[in-house]
């Protein structure tokens, strides 16, 4: 009887170590998995299908009289009440030249504070011309724009969903997508960023020093 408890135990410990083989190449799995999300969006995301805009929402095309103007410039909301719900290179901002971006919201009442109703799905504009490269489900971005060009990249994002397609060429004040809260997101809001291209690297840019909260393009 003695022996046979002693291969009971044997056989307790054998399973006892699958399991733990099993959770360990599940962790991993998922790790590896996250790492590779991450390299999504940066700095160009591979082409990918974007989500259907949400049925009934509608953008009005900006002018594109300002031309082929490569330097990015106005708020990518367009809209007087667009509020900053996180500066630049603060918090998940920091550093500023890995994260640098300032997030920006809706303020729907006038109280000065950011409200997840008005923002949510809110027109986005593209604040340069330049070419869409597009990452869905990306992490933290979410779903993520670049527009970019030989001397300047913008990024958007948290999407709820795309306006434009991969590869399209764009023009300042042209509807990209719709503001949302995919990816690492605590509520509706613009991870809005601006970069630009110094000594053949892309050097990340405080985004209020290009008109990020001006009205117009």
């Amino acid at each position: 009887m003695y022996g046979g408890r002693r291969d009971s135990g044997g056989v307790r410990n054998f399973m006892l170590a699958l399991v733990l083989i099993g959770l360990l190449s599940l962790f991993f799995t998922a790790h590896s998995d996250q790492e590779a999300r991450i390299g999504l969006w940066a700095p160009f995301g591979g082409a990918a299908q974007a989500p259907v805009a949400p049925g009934g929402l509608v953008g009005v095309a900006k002018s594109r009289s300002v031309g082929a103007d490569s330097r990015p410039q106005g708020n990518p909301l367009d809209s007087r009440n667009t509020v900053i719900t996180q500066g630049y290179g603060v918090g998940s901002h920091a550093p500023a030249t890995t994260w640098g971006a300032v997030d920006l919201a809706i303020d729907g009442n006038g109280d000065g504070a950011a409200e997840p109703a008005a923002t949510m799905n809110h027109p986005i504009y593209a604040t340069q011309s330049g070419i869409v490269a597009l990452t869905t489900d990306s992490w933290p971005a979410g779903n993520h724009i670049w527009v970019a060009n030989s001397h300047y990249r913008t990024g958007y994002s948290h999407l709820s969903s795309f306006g434009v397609t991969d590869g399209q060429s764009v023009h300042p004040g042209d509807l990209i997508g719709y503001v949302g809260s995919t990816g690492q997101s605590s509520g509706p809001h613009l991870d809005y960023q601006v970069w630009v291209m110094q000594g053949g690297e892309w050097v990340n840019q405080n985004p209020l020093d290009f008109g990020a909260l001006d009205p117009g393009f």
